[in-house]
């Protein structure tokens, strides 16, 4: 972290509205605190991004001129400390107890018999509380005086793993409780993986050469367990409580399972949605078959059922364990398991816009939560070699949610002998371009950019927004284009006439009119947003701005040569090499003279700007911005004399941030680097 070496002066003295140094932390503490919770668990944020990245670093400056004013409950300590060499054991005070399971109706019937025998109908009055079981890594976080001590693994039950460094770096575990908690409690709970955030997470694993995870729940397992709490930090844990533990239950300020989840959120803890009080067990079993059958596939978390308690706590106590093992009061509604086995017919690629080979599973069909399954998703070549997967080998299949079914791995002792292992083909398998392969990627590509085999991508994206705009060019009007023979390449696409996309299914005389329009108005992006939508490989919005506002026209770019471009600051040698080699390939060059035969814009007309507001500063855009696109902050930024790079470093002047930020931010946190949200960008450029 980088300190400025001038302190000013409030920090130096501990003057102003708060006195002493001590008493500004513990107001700037709470301010993020409070901050951090209405952010993560409320999704109502009141304290801008600016707001509270200048108070934590009022923080951190006061922590580091002060260290006695460090407290562990400081949001400072969210950052990671230092690596262990080994996770030290905890031993729980209360046991963390497995849960029986009911698979239908009939079975949890049956349950509730088995209490009316042992505490009669005093279960029926009480009435159940339905919860989601979440699927993830369980574990127990230790409240003294509301402040957080110990976050432990459920290990065996009775002995965990100390991870109270790594908890600490997850945003929605609250580093001290709000209201009035009991002076010494155990907050049981899941950590785990947002469905969204995972696949994004793998995703850049993908592009990182790095091997991907298996599933969410054994991901969120292992993130809590490392030793370096840093890399903890980097992934987007989330944390649900549903119970708690403390010595004397009498002495809780509630009664009922159901006011104990109120008392969870009024103390900070955030709670899984869609809990329910039930007062019948028939009301259970329509909740169940609800999450079951409509809930779980829109959710963004993984569940493996739901929990059915007694909601009286007194009743819980009453009723006691059974076997030392399981509470008699509560019990697992298991669902239709969403991981299945069958038979790996085939494995088969997909080329991509870039041209990227990527290859997926041919699956026998097989139902899964209720969904047939044919296809799972392979993501690289070294993924099928980790896993030693083998065509015909029987494998485990994982769908939850919205998420793309992926083979978890082969069962090896169902092998036969038949199996055969997969190698990655050397030639492109729709038009048997010889392959070639991108090391730094682990990935292999079919340079030939006419492949038919990368034309529907690469449309849908030359559409997209952030490329061409083109509105109404959806991904099924341009596989209808392809199917008709109409269009072959992208420039094809501004040879279409009215009557052309009349002759398609779904068009009248209005709509296709609207279509011919919308494409014919896309001739007028700049280059810079034509270089975005050509999907050079490595190539993104930001690289594409660069180099069309370095060169200013497509001539000068083509015959530009590796040493010219990446002489460009902010661009390396390997998006210097991409680009040199994509505009030497004869196919590349046939596509862009028709372009320019069409009349699409090859110029640059936007110059950043020699003087202005940001003149000199560099600056890094992330997460999602209220009223601005990036292109739109982007093109601001660059007109005021200010540049734009890809990733946090010291020489970044500030980092403007909206919602869902990253790591960036994290990034600039540690590095000190000034943070702005929009209404100050604007403020900045006098707008």
């Amino acid at each position: 972290m980088t300190i400025p070496r001038k302190r000013d002066s409030q920090t130096e003295t501990g003057s102003g509205e708060a006195g002493s140094p001590a008493q500004r932390a513990a107001v700037l503490r709470q301010t993020l605190n409070r901050a951090s919770h209405e952010y993560y668990v409320l999704d109502r944020p009141a304290l801008s991004d600016a707001d509270y990245d200048r108070s934590f670093r009022e923080l951190q400056k006061l922590e580091t001129a002060y260290p006695e004013l460090r407290t562990v409950d400081s949001p400072t300590q969210r950052v990671g400390a230092e690596p262990q060499s080994a996770l030290a054991k905890h031993t729980h005070s209360i046991p963390m107890l497995s849960l029986a399971n009911a698979f239908d109706d009939a079975e949890l019937r049956a349950w509730e018999e088995r209490l009316i025998r042992v505490a009669g109908d005093d279960i029926t009055r009480s009435g159940y509380s339905a919860e989601l079981k979440i699927d993830g890594a369980a574990v127990s976080l230790t409240y003294d005086d509301g402040v957080l001590v110990v976050g432990a693994t459920r290990g065996n039950g009775t002995i965990g793993e100390d991870v109270t460094a790594n908890i600490r770096t997850v945003r929605d575990v609250p580093l001290r409780l709000t209201g009035a908690p009991p002076g010494r409690i155990e907050v049981r709970g899941e950590i785990y993986f947002p469905f969204d955030q995972f696949e994004r997470m793998n995703e850049a694993r993908v592009a990182a050469g790095e091997p991907v995870f298996a599933n969410p729940r054994n991901a969120s397992a292992g993130s809590l367990r490392q030793l370096d709490p840093s890399i903890t930090a980097s992934r987007p844990l989330r944390f649900f409580g549903y119970a708690v533990a403390f010595d004397d239950p009498a002495k809780l300020p509630f009664k009922t399972q159901s006011e104990l989840l109120q008392a969870l959120r009024s103390w900070g803890i955030p709670v899984a949605p869609h809990a329910l009080r039930c007062n019948s067990l028939d009301e259970v079993a329509v909740w169940a078959h609800g999450v079951e059958h409509e809930l779980r596939a829109v959710l963004n978390f993984a569940i493996d059922g739901g929990v059915v308690k007694v909601d009286s706590l007194r009743l819980q106590d009453e009723l006691g364990v059974v076997g030392g093992r399981e509470p008699r009061w509560a019990i697992a509604r298991k669902f239709a398991p969403d991981i299945a086995e069958t038979r790996l017919a085939a494995i088969e690629v997909n080329v991509g816009r870039t041209g990227q080979l990527n290859p997926y599973a041919v699956l026998e069909p097989v139902e899964i939560g209720g969904t047939t399954v044919r296809l799972a998703t392979l993501h690289n070549e070294q993924l099928v070699r980790d896993k030693d997967l083998r065509v015909g080998d029987v494998v485990q299949v994982k769908r939850a949610g919205d998420v793309i079914p992926q083979v978890i791995g082969p069962v090896p002792e169902r092998r036969n002998g038949s199996e055969r292992p997969w190698s990655m083909p050397s030639r492109c398998p729709v038009c048997d371009t010889p392959v070639e392969r991108d090391a730094d990627l682990a990935a292999i590509y079919c340079p030939n950019v006419a492949c038919p085999g990368r034309q529907l991508e690469a449309m849908v994206y030359f559409a997209s927004r952030g490329a061409m705009d083109i509105r109404g060019l959806s991904y099924a009007r341009i596989e209808q284009l392809l199917q008709a023979g109409l269009v072959h390449d992208v420039a094809d696409l501004y040879t279409l006439t009215t009557d052309d996309v009349l002759g398609l299914d779904g068009f009248q005389q209005k709509s296709a009119t609207t279509l011919v329009a919308a494409i014919d108005a896309s001739k007028s992006q700049p280059l810079s947003r034509l270089l975005t939508a050509l999907g050079i490989p490595h190539v993104g919005e930001t690289a594409a701005r660069l180099l069309a506002r370095h060169f200013g026209s497509l001539n000068a770019l083509s015959s530009a040569s590796v040493d010219q471009i990446e002489a460009i600051r902010g661009l390396g040698d390997v998006i210097a090499q991409s680009v040199a080699s994509f505009f030497h390939d004869p196919s590349v060059r046939a596509l862009l003279r028709k372009l320019d035969q069409a009349g699409v814009t090859l110029d640059e007309p936007t110059q950043v700007a020699a003087s202005g507001a940001l003149s000199g500063q560099t600056v890094v855009i992330t997460g999602t911005l209220p009223t601005l696109s990036r292109s739109q902050a982007a093109a601001l930024i660059e007109a005021n004399g200010g540049r734009i790079t890809s990733s946090v470093s010291k020489a970044t002047t500030f980092v403007l941030a909206g919602t869902d930020p990253g790591s960036k931010l994290e990034k600039a946190n540690t590095l000190g680097v000034p943070i702005l949200d929009e209404s100050e960008l604007l403020h900045r450029i006098g707008q």
